[in-house]
């Protein structure tokens, strides 16, 4: 019997879980699942159908629905390969130990060409050479921006999706709608040049949770994509893996459910892949993509300086960087790993290699300081020709506390320790397939702003990002002759 859903609303789903137009749901569902149980079974992991007779036909097409989603297949592959990246520096936990002289022989300092625009020689040059190319690349509808939002505002305290956080200027703007109102300025300044006779488009892809997906689209709909063309504005959802136990086995969250958990920002790549974005980008005729994240007030979309810089150093990937100011300041930083650019985060650095600095412009500076912001440029045939054949082997083991069925109590239990590991991975696990990377450091007054912490924090407050947004828009004011009257309460 169906206690709370329609039998023909059953019908529908059970339609797209089975391939067929035509569901009888005492037998398609059945054979659907005979047919899940021996591709479960080839891959040791049957015991998800375990509780089968005890499920009613809707818990049946949910267990069906979600473990159609998931690449079985897989798994112990990735894990297979994230073992394997552990163990290359007798890393424990997916971390390096890197107060062991091997270690030291293995990461060194990034060892590339780092443009400054701190440093007035570089700045000139950025400003000039490399903002003129990245706008003939906008103008010439050869650049597409990818925003990864799918975070939730949780820690803002506020309950919603991040980029619909206001921080608190005047205006009530959202992060979504200073990403949007910047993404028009750069196609307003790159059809300014009089040689443009077409429409520039700066297309946006925005990558979502599951648990966001619904309400950032329907807030972009809402407010008109921020006037953005409609059909230059395109979502795509980041993906989940199941939770496993330590002998690889899918954990159970009850009996018609797996433990799932994000993929990481580094699902991006399969993401962008599954959805067909990097599809639509070849359609559009695009070459350069400038990926970051929506936690950042100050972030600067289709940066024409940025975008320009590695154009001309012929780059295949690039990222921005601002420079530590204190050792231990929890950022990770741009380094090298057996020669090859990788990001090191600061909770993998020891205190010695943390603290070690050298003279540069007249002054000395961290040698490990090149922080990463999540702030990336990449060659569209840098992501199809390195980046996709390379999915599922930059994968990390993260250990967790998973809720798991208990089938003594039959009850779903959160445990106190860690029971299982979640598969994991970052957007810049893919600078090591780089073999011309470029970096440029930004001052982080003028770029950098993270919106992470709930106001009141000592740190990454939107109070904070606020202040820099201030500070920002009056010193361009001052610059262009502007004279500010009672300077300090101007917001």
């Amino acid at each position: 019997m169906i206690a709370s859903k329609s039998r023909e609303w059953l019908t529908e789903v059970a339609n797209k879980f089975t391939g067929s137009e035509d569901v009888d749901l005492d037998v398609d569902i059945d054979a659907r699942k005979e047919a899940l149980f021996k591709k479960y079974q080839e891959h040791n992991q049957q015991h998800v159908f375990d509780h089968w007779p005890s499920l009613n036909i809707e818990e049946k097409i949910h267990l069906l629905g979600q473990l159609d989603q998931i690449e079985v297949e897989k798994l112990a592959g990735y894990v297979k390969h994230a073992e394997a990246e552990n163990n290359s520096l007798g890393t424990t936990n997916g971390f390096y130990d890197l107060s062991v002289e091997s270690s030291i022989d293995v990461i060194k300092p990034f060892s590339g060409k780092v443009l400054s625009m701190n440093n007035p020689k570089d700045h000139k040059y950025l400003v000039s050479k490399c903002q003129k190319t990245g706008l003939e690349a906008i103008a010439a509808n050869k650049v597409a921006t990818v925003l990864l939002a799918g975070g939730q505002g949780t820690r803002l305290g506020f309950d919603g999706p991040k980029g619909m956080y206001d921080i608190g200027l005047p205006s009530k703007k959202s992060l979504f709608c200073l990403v949007a109102e910047r993404i028009l300025k750069c196609t307003q300044l790159a059809s300014s040049d009089g040689n443009v006779d077409n429409t520039v488009h700066i297309p946006l892809y925005i990558m979502t949770s599951p648990m966001n997906d619904k309400a950032t689209k329907d807030y972009f709909e809402s407010n008109n994509f921020f006037g953005l063309p409609v059909t230059d504005v395109k979502f795509f959802t980041q993906g989940t893996l199941p939770c496993l136990s330590t002998d690889g086995s899918i954990i159970m969250e009850s009996p018609f459910q797996c433990a799932m958990a994000p993929d990481g920002n580094g699902g991006i790549y399969p993401a962008m892949e599954r959805f067909g974005v990097l599809d639509d980008m070849k359609d559009r005729g695009i070459e350069h993509i400038h990926a970051f994240a929506i936690d950042n007030a100050l972030v600067r979309p289709a940066d024409p300086v940025f975008i320009g810089h590695c154009i001309i150093e012929k780059a295949d990937c690039g990222n921005k960087v601002v420079w530590k100011k204190e050792a231990d300041e929890k950022v990770g930083v741009i380094a090298e790993k057996n020669g090859k650019p990788c990001v090191i985060e600061y909770s993998e650095l020891s205190v010695k290699m943390a603290e070690q600095t050298k003279g540069m412009m007249g002054r000395k500076k961290l040698l490990f300081g090149a922080g990463n912001i999540c702030n990336h440029y990449y060659s569209i045939s840098f992501l199809e020709d390195k980046v996709w054949p390379e999915q599922g082997k930059t994968f990390h083991i993260a250990h967790k506390k998973i809720p798991f069925w208990d089938e003594s109590t039959n009850k779903t239990i959160a445990p106190i320790e860690n029971n299982g590991i979640k598969l994991e991975s970052f957007i810049f696990d893919v600078f090591p397939l780089s073999t011309n990377m470029a970096i440029m450091e930004v001052e982080r007054e003028e770029e950098f702003a993270p919106v992470k912490n709930a106001p009141g924090m000592s740190s990454d407050t939107p109070e904070l990002a606020l202040d820099k947004l201030s500070s920002l828009a009056k010193s361009w004011l001052e610059n262009a002759g502007a004279k500010l009257v009672d300077k300090d309460d101007i917001k």
